[in-house]
């Protein structure tokens, strides 16, 4: 059975744990960071980031967010060091925002939200598959880049050119030669932790990556999200905003910051 989960009243973050007893477990994304208690770890090894810009493949709206799909048969694209060991290839990234008059990244630092969040999806080689790799605890590594306003981002330029070709649920582009690179900021600094999904089904399969340092884009950029349609082209129109989750309780887990 499929089950419709989405941010409304009836269907948002409060509601999943109906259909997905996890999102109560003890792993659960996104959390608070608390930057008085994460703790500097020597042992983290830098980040190594390498895209290459002909992996990118199509750019879709599935009704929750937008996804710029990228070809993951090969190493091409992938991410290396940090805190995960082996390859990790890139799937997808997407973003989560706020509407008009409020912020939207999913995870706080001190409490404090930025105005978007951006996740780099990559999954470990050391399983077959996607598909696989979202069943263990070391299967995802998500790298999240907060979004501030200020100067606009050129590099994000070319994937919010591309959103009018999917305003609504289940539309699809191609969306080639894009090198993601361009959205990191210059410093690859980092928190880390072990989490989850922040959509479901809610899989307890990720390692997070969260870059200290944001990333500038103009407000009219940040607008232009919120111009897509959470509905179908059949249905009422439903702009897409606040398509985010709460932080979650942290428990027992410790964050690591690669930085003093």
């Amino acid at each position: 059975m499929a089950h419709v989960w989405g941010y409304g009243p009836d269907n948002g973050p409060d509601t999943w744990h109906h259909s997905f007893p996890i999102a109560e477990g003890d792993h659960q994304s996104p959390i608070d960071i608390n930057t008085s208690q994460a703790k500097y770890d020597a042992s983290l090894k830098p980040l190594s980031i390498h895209y290459d810009p002909s992996t990118a493949k199509v750019i879709l709206n599935n009704g929750h967010a937008f996804n710029v799909e990228f070809e993951d048969s090969e190493d091409k694209s992938v991410l290396r060091g940090g805190p995960v060991d082996g390859t990790y290839r890139l799937k997808q990234f997407h973003f989560h925002w706020g509407s008009c008059d409020g912020h939207g990244s999913e995870h706080t630092v001190d409490g404090v939200k930025y105005e978007a969040e951006l996740h780099l999806v990559h999954w470990n080689t050391k399983y077959a598959s996607f598909g696989e790799a979202v069943k263990h605890c070391d299967g995802l590594a998500v790298v999240g880049v907060f979004l501030r306003v200020g100067d606009k981002k050129p590099e994000l330029q070319e994937v919010i050119n591309a959103l009018k070709l999917i305003p609504n649920k289940g539309k699809e582009a191609a969306f080639t030669d894009y090198d993601p690179s361009g959205l990191l900021p210059n410093s690859l600094d980092f928190w880390t932790y072990k989490g989850s999904l922040t959509t479901p089904p809610l899989l307890q399969c990720v390692t997070w990556i969260l870059l200290k340092e944001p990333i500038s884009v103009s407000s009219q950029q940040i607008s232009k999200l919120r111009g897509l349609y959470f509905n179908d082209e059949n249905e009422d129109p439903c702009h897409m905003v606040d398509n985010f989750r709460p932080p979650q309780p942290l428990k027992d887990r410790e964050v690591r910051a690669s930085f003093h």
